[in-house]
């Protein structure tokens, strides 16, 4: 993927102890993930387990007059067929935020794929043959498609007489959530700028494209309860919603972390868990319920698809004077997680700039389009593609390098955010810019080799061999994006962590416990080198992550080294201050030093800071076994107000910078990506091989939006016309470029070791990047993402 550099930190590089953080240990499921051994949850099996099965709706907005199931109970192999009907409790919606998604349609369903009826069967096939024997009259009723339709004075109320305390200040019922953000006086500002710049831009609907498709495992409980075996983002949150369904207390509700094979936010909402626990509850026997890909892209949800208006004003000397803008994102059938992405959306639409006079408003609309909610990015995605367009929109009118112009206007630390808070870390903006602009520039016309023919792997259209080079054009375009960390608006953002440390046959051996999710993020990893680091032992295990621990929190957000990270080091903390009371007792009337110096845990012994062994931990623990279980909290948070925006809402940002080199065939509208150079500040890289992952991760998933993912809504009908990889195009190893990464490491005080979340920022600029390169090739103002070929052509 291309070379790495990283810039020396003045940080303590952590203890001599072999495989703590600062070093690139090799993740423990990476060999088994390789060679196709790793057990996902598609791959759990129960010896006497059924099939579960869900029948979806054909429709996207339709009244439900009647449901027979007598057809497909009669059906050799089924042993329970499930509606509305048949729920056990009261409880018979759930949601992350909002409780307005039914567990299974009752009355009407709001979107195409929505969940009607439950079969379980012996075998797979029976049990869909089964499903398709069930008979449901709908009679259509009247999409909701968009912002017009929506609020239209005799618009369907999709969630009529909703009262939830997310909807804010807002203007109509199908309006989820609504954030203004006033600060300063834009109108005023307008009157001294120079140069104004309007522009409106699109962002379509993207899905996270994990390659893991939606499982788990139910097996019913001698004492009533259900153990569940599910690849999720977030244990307790699915725990929350699943038991009152149920009728069960949670401490009969026991969750299981299983082999989860991706997520990026589209795990944090249920989809087969509440559904598999019915079933096995009513059979009483396990059953198992593993989506197909079509089943899938209905089974989660996506990222919001998003309308934004911006005007930005500058001076003649390049100061950004004003901006205003209004973002309009689809939340889809159910509110999921768009009170947040609404959050999100409004508190960073200025993007990485100073601008102290701005007027922001970002919405989320109930429609009868597939619900969205969490995706890497969550919001910011969005924005940063509008604001770095309008960026290089204004750097042409002034006659500026787009460079040195977004330099001009960087915030640095002490910035003030248009929500008041100021930004009291490291926020190296201008740098990474400059550090991604002096890289190296790939050579020009890779795909030729003198006196050789063109190589069509490295050429627009790849291996359809549709050109050999005529008419191919390069261009060079930039990015720069702001992300926020860890939950906010005034989140209980917490996670725990259970550590012990004991003997086994002679040596040292820490033991952590928490309920993260490892969707591929490395927090296994980590999570090892922080217990080595902090109790100087090598031997380290990482328990299953369960519901028999404290919460975690949502593996998203870039939140879980952060906050879960935190949380290991403080009751790694904990049980080495146990270790050395132990030792004190022991041995301090028989050396001083035990009572008078900095005391520390390095390579199984117990040291001074001046590198004086002390005593074996082995001989100070002997047969003793410390074991905590602690919660941990960053700083607190505060809501945004509902009519200014102003608040303290977000705990730390992350910046990232992408330069983007294209070439694109402007007869036929293909594009290639060269290359996609990256410089981020991480703070602390913790592990560094997998910090650079991270960033390459995010940046093909940027690539992605950029060029050819987007889910396809028919605007008529809401119906989603490409639900499969056939026509849904994720990148390919063909498709992905060289990502040679810069990384940054500028301490934030108030993290654990200084870290700063990675995951979502390179996200957001290397779309926008992508897209000011494609604009430099060919000349055409692009404000739509994914850019297709007929928005290249023209035809």
């Amino acid at each position: 993927m291309g070379d790495v550099t990283r810039t020396p930190t003045h940080l303590t590089q952590g203890s001599q102890t072999r495989g703590g953080i600062g070093e690139s240990t090799l993740r423990p499921d990476g060999t088994l993930k390789a060679t196709g051994e790793f057990a996902y949850s598609s791959d759990l099996w129960h010896e006497d387990m059924l099939w579960g099965h869900t029948l979806r709706s054909p429709h996207a907005h339709a009244e439900i007059r009647s449901i027979d199931i007598s057809e497909a109970l009669q059906q050799a192999g089924v042993y329970a067929v499930l509606t509305y009907e048949d729920l056990p409790t009261e409880v018979k919606n759930y949601g992350l935020e909002i409780q307005d998604t039914p567990v299974l349609a009752h009355g009407r369903v709001r979107h195409h794929g929505e969940p009607v009826a439950l079969v379980a069967a012996d075998h797979p096939e029976t049990a869909r043959r089964a499903a398709a024997k069930i008979k449901v009259e709908y009679a259509e009723l009247p999409v909701v498609t968009d912002e017009a339709s929506a609020t239209a004075p005799d618009a369907p109320l999709l969630h009529p007489g909703r009262d939830d305390h997310h909807s804010g200040h807002v203007t109509h019922p199908n309006i989820v959530h609504r954030q203004p953000i006033v600060r300063g006086d834009a109108e005023a500002a307008r009157a001294r700028a120079d140069v104004i710049v309007s522009g409106e831009y699109e962002v379509g609907m993207q899905d996270q494209a994990f390659l893991g498709p939606e499982s788990g495992l139910a097996v019913p409980a001698e004492d009533g309860g259900v153990d569940l075996y599910v690849a999720t983002q977030w244990l307790h949150s699915d725990l929350r919603q699943i038991a009152p369904v149920l009728g069960l207390p949670e401490e009969k509700v026991r969750m299981t972390l299983s082999g989860v094979g991706g997520a990026f936010g589209g795990r944090e909402d249920l989809s087969m868990q509440i559904h598999a626990c019915l079933l096995a509850l009513r059979t009483g026997k396990p059953v198992k319920m593993v989506y197909n890909r079509f089943e899938s892209f209905f089974g989660h949800v996506h990222r919001h698809p998003a309308k934004l208006w911006y005007e930005h004003g500058a001076t003649r000397d390049g100061k950004l004077t004003h901006m205003k803008c209004r973002i309009v994102l689809d939340g889809g059938a159910y509110a999921s997680a768009s009170p947040a992405v609404v959050g999100n959306a409004s508190s960073l639409s200025v993007g990485p700039y100073v601008i102290d006079d701005v007027e922001i408003e970002a919405i989320a609309l109930y429609t009868n389009n597939p619900p969205c909610g969490a995706m890497r990015g969550f919001g910011a995605v969005q924005a940063c593609f509008a604001y770095e367009a309008q960026m290089d929109r204004l750097a042409a009118e002034l006659d500026l390098d787009p460079v040195e112009f977004r330099q001009l206007n960087a915030m640095s630390q002490g910035t003030v955010m248009p929500t008041g808070q100021p930004v009291d870390s490291p926020a190296p903006v201008a740098e990474l810019l400059r550090r991604v602009k002096a890289m190296p520039l790939p050579p020009q016309k890779q795909w030729e080799s003198a006196g050789e023919s063109a190589d069509v792997r490295a050429l627009p259209g790849g291996l359809s061999n549709t050109t050999h080079g005529e008419g191919v054009v390069r261009g060079v375009g930039y990015a720069v994006g702001i992300k926020n960390v860890g939950f906010s608006e005034g989140f209980d953002d917490y996670s725990t962590a259970r550590v012990r440390l004991e003997v086994i046959n002679g040596e040292p051996v820490a033991t952590v416990h928490t309920a993260m999710a490892e969707v591929g993020q490395g927090g296994v990893t980590v999570h090892a080198q922080i217990a080595r680091t902090e109790l100087g032992v090598t031997q380290v295990t990482i328990n299953p992550a369960d519901t028999q621990v404290g919460s975690a929190g949502s593996t998203s957000a870039s939140r879980q080294t952060y906050v879960t990270g935190g949380a290991v080091k403080n009751s790694c903390e904990a049980v080495r201050e146990k270790v050395l009371e132990i030792g004190r007792r022991k041995f301090s009337p028989y050396h001083p030093a035990w009572a008078t110096a900095e005391l520390l845990l390095e390579g199984g012994k117990v040291v001074t800071d001046g590198g004086e062994v002390l005593a074996d931990l082995v001989d100070v623990l002997e047969d003793a076994a410390i074991d905590l279980e602690l919660e941990w909290r960053h700083r607190p948070t505060e809501p945004f107000d509902l009519h200014t925006g102003q608040g303290r809402g977000h705990v730390q940002y992350s910046f990232a910078a992408h330069r983007a080199v294209v070439e694109v065939d402007t007869e036929l509208g293909l594009v290639k990506v060269i290359e996609l150079a990256c410089a981020q500040d991480v703070g602390k890289a913790l592990n560094p091989l997998s910090v650079v992952g991270q960033i390459q991760g995010g940046t093909t998933q940027g690539l992605g939006l950029a060029v050819m993912e987007e889910i396809v809504v028919d605007p008529k009908t809401s119906r989603v016309r490409n639900p499969s990889f056939t026509d849904y195009l994720i990148p390919t190893i063909l498709d992905t470029p060289t990502i040679p990464v810069d990384v940054l490491e500028l301490a934030d005080d108030h993290a654990p070791y200084g870290l700063r979340g990675i995951g979502e920022a390179p996200t957001l600029s290397s779309t926008p990047a992508v897209v000011a390169a494609i604009r430099q090739a060919t000349g055409l103002a692009l404000a739509r993402v994914p850019v297709r070929p007929e928005h290249i052509t023209g035809t």
